[in-house]
């Protein structure tokens, strides 16, 4: 008897799986912090034996070497992955054992990356799991465009062949378990959902229904923006990422955090927006611990730059370092847990701004106030629509293009509130007048906003 876990990383949109028998099993695209995976195989009451690898990670740090040294578990690579470590190099084919009856089979499955593995879990020799990384996902194909700009149609029409190679091979039941396509920006479509089936997949998917030119056609017409930590991502996992460290960074006190903004570093307040606009110290950025914080945080700092977290809690302190970790963030230069009126400097009063809905933005246009509308959000979600006469800068930008922005109070919205608050507090740190926009974009046209919509 055979069992296949997800191990969710909803912050980044991944899932890594634990799949085994009664007293063994295998990681597949493990997450940096191995911890919980240990701790998911010991609730399980199996050995590691094996770590597989789909393909050299774009989007986060891997802990599938990390993990293979502490359990002792064969580290499985793909041969044609350039790496700098010793590990097993898989081809297409490859069997490895896992437990009494249990083997996992290699099947090359180029498209996402070009030496992209999947691995299909075999029960008594009957295929019941595909572990399909970047591959075949569910609603869609991972995204051919992170290698190389030269191969991303050939990597696209490889990704065609490839799912339909894995749809030909296996029966409609067997499970499709993907790393990616749950928020991932590694996906190349929006699709999702807790499970799905080959069958399922056959019916549905583009890259199962469509003809490869169509398909690929599609495919690199409707790819968004990559996040730019991506670019530290491959190297990483290619050079042996280090293990993590999550003990606890040394606490700033007001004196420090005030240093340390001077000194141009990154001090980033993870409490809610609500709270953030209400009252925050000048200069600091909101990104909220229970948004999509390692996604937008890595997007946008500098590289390297240092990091000092502010908290209501120890326990979003300790959340967040275990989030921005999985991306190459691996130490926070320090962290104070509290409110404003205990990291504010002797004589410094909060900063705070407004927020608004966009009944209130229309109000204030309605009024002729001072009101410039900036609009965050990313291109593929503005070419959907947008408020008449707004300036468009995507979140991600932001940081470098302020001066961009027109004179005026900034009214900032992007699609539903979370984006226009960091957005607001990086203006706000740099002394412009802003208002967030806290509501969901339909709301503008509700309000009688004008919207220019393409034909």
């Amino acid at each position: 008897m055979f069992f296949a876990d997800i191990l969710e990383t909803e912050g980044l949109g991944n899932r890594s799986h634990l799949a085994g028998g009664a007293r063994a099993a295998v990681v597949v695209d493990p997450p940096r912090d191995v911890d919980r995976v240990i701790a998911a195989a010991a609730r399980r009451g199996v050995r590691i034996v094996a770590v597989a690898e789909t393909h050299v990670h774009n989007d986060y740090v891997s802990g599938g070497l990390e993990l293979a040294r502490l359990t002792g578990a064969r580290y499985l690579v793909p041969a044609g992955a350039r790496v700098a470590y010793a590990r097993v190099p898989v081809a297409d084919g490859d069997v490895e054992p896992v437990d009494e009856g249990l083997v996992l089979r290699a099947v090359a499955t180029p498209g996402h990356t070009p030496h992209h593995t999947s691995y299909v879990l075999q029960d008594a020799g009957r295929a019941v799991a595909a572990f399909t990384g970047g591959s075949l996902l569910m609603g869609g194909v991972g995204r051919p465009d992170l290698v190389e700009p030269r191969l991303t149609e050939w990597l696209a029409r490889a990704q065609h062949a490839s799912a339909h190679r894995l749809a030909d091979e296996l029966d409609d039941e067997v499970a499709v378990m993907p790393t990616h396509g749950f928020g991932s920006f590694c996906s190349a479509a929006h699709g999702g959902g807790a499970q799905s089936t080959i069958g399922a997949e056959k019916a549905s998917n583009p890259v199962l229904v469509q003809d490869v030119d169509t398909f690929v056609k599609e495919l690199l017409a409707g790819l968004d923006d990559i996040p730019a930590y991506y670019a530290h991502m491959g190297p990483a996992n290619a050079g042996g990422p280090a293990p993590v460290d999550l003990t606890p960074p040394g606490r700033a006190d007001a004196a420090e955090i005030a240093r340390r903004l001077a000194a141009g570093e990154w001090v980033v307040d993870l409490r809610g927006r609500v709270a953030f606009a209400a009252g925050h110290v000048a200069g600091t950025f909101n990104f909220e611990v229970d948004g999509q914080l390692a996604t937008q945080l890595a997007w946008m700092i500098p590289w390297g730059r240092p990091v000092t977290l502010l908290a209501a809690s120890a326990e979003d302190v300790t959340r967040a370092q275990r989030e921005l970790a999985r991306v190459g963030i691996d130490r926070p230069a320090a962290a104070a847990v509290g409110s404003p009126a205990d990291w504010l400097a002797d004589g410094a009063t909060p900063a705070s701004f407004p927020r608004a809905t966009f009944a209130g933005l229309a109000a204030a246009r309605e009024r002729r106030d001072d009101v410039v509308v900036l609009d965050v959000r990313r291109d593929g979600e503005r070419a959907g629509g947008w408020i008449g006469g707004s300036t468009h800068i995507p979140l991600h930008q932001l940081h470098r293009r302020t001066a961009e922005v027109p004179p005026g109070t900034v009214w900032v919205h992007c699609a539903g509130g979370m984006r226009a608050a960091i957005a607001a507090s990086l203006l706000d740190a740099a002394g412009r007048a802003v208002v967030a926009v806290d509501d969901g974009f339909p709301a503008a046209a509700a309000a009688g906003l004008p919207l220019v919509v393409p034909a």
